[in-house]
């Protein structure tokens, strides 16, 4: 009797779980319309797409820079060399939001750099780590994705021109299929909120 009662109960959860995203399914749907927009933009005109990224990263750095570096200042629970460090990482972070914003190909230049150095650091981690854990499950995928990361750090690095323009391609038709899905799902949301 009790079970049924808590069947029961969770299943009434989950009735109320789902009327409440339900009736937010405009939201969904929204979010579909802008994903699909965006990546259409970024098919359409992927270098300008390029220098707006690369411009929004610029005032990314210039302003998390600082606020690390008033944390470092103003943080009294972090030890001195923490602080140190979070300060240096700041400064470096409003360099390079400035440097970025000095021209365009500055902007782009940077983009590039921190998403060329960004997926090298990602598959040296992993792949130390999947060679340093001998029980690691799917050890073989992880090292070969390590390897795989690294080598599309190179590539990025070594060939900036065709890396970004390959990247705004796969991310412009990546926010088309997610924006496809958000839509569908939207739809698939107000109906099951009208059957239930």
């Amino acid at each position: 009797m009790a079970e049924t009662a808590t069947a029961g109960a969770a299943g009434s959860d989950i009735r109320d779980v789902m009327a409440a995203i339900g009736r937010h399914w405009g939201w969904v749907l929204a979010f579909g319309i802008l994903s699909v927009l965006l990546g259409i933009c970024m098919l359409v005109w992927p270098s300008s797409t390029v220098v707006v990224i690369a411009t929004f990263l610029g005032a990314y750095l210039l302003v998390s820079g600082i606020f690390q570096v008033v944390n470092a200042f103003a943080s009294s629970e972090l030890t001195t060399g923490f602080r140190w460090l979070i300060g240096i990482s700041g400064f470096v972070s409003i360099l390079l939001g400035l440097f970025a914003f000095r021209s365009i190909a500055h902007s782009v230049a940077i983009l590039v750099l921190l998403i060329g150095f960004g997926w090298m650091i990602r598959g040296f981690t992993q792949l130390f780590e999947a060679i340093a854990d001998k029980g690691m499950p799917a050890r073989g995928w992880a090292i070969a994705m390590g390897i795989l990361g690294v080598l599309a750090g190179l590539v990025v690095l070594m060939y900036p021109g065709p890396s970004l323009w390959a990247l705004t391609l796969v991310a412009g038709i990546w926010l088309i299929v997610l924006g496809v899905a958000e839509i569908v799902g939207a739809f698939r949301l107000r109906s099951m909120v009208s059957a239930a």
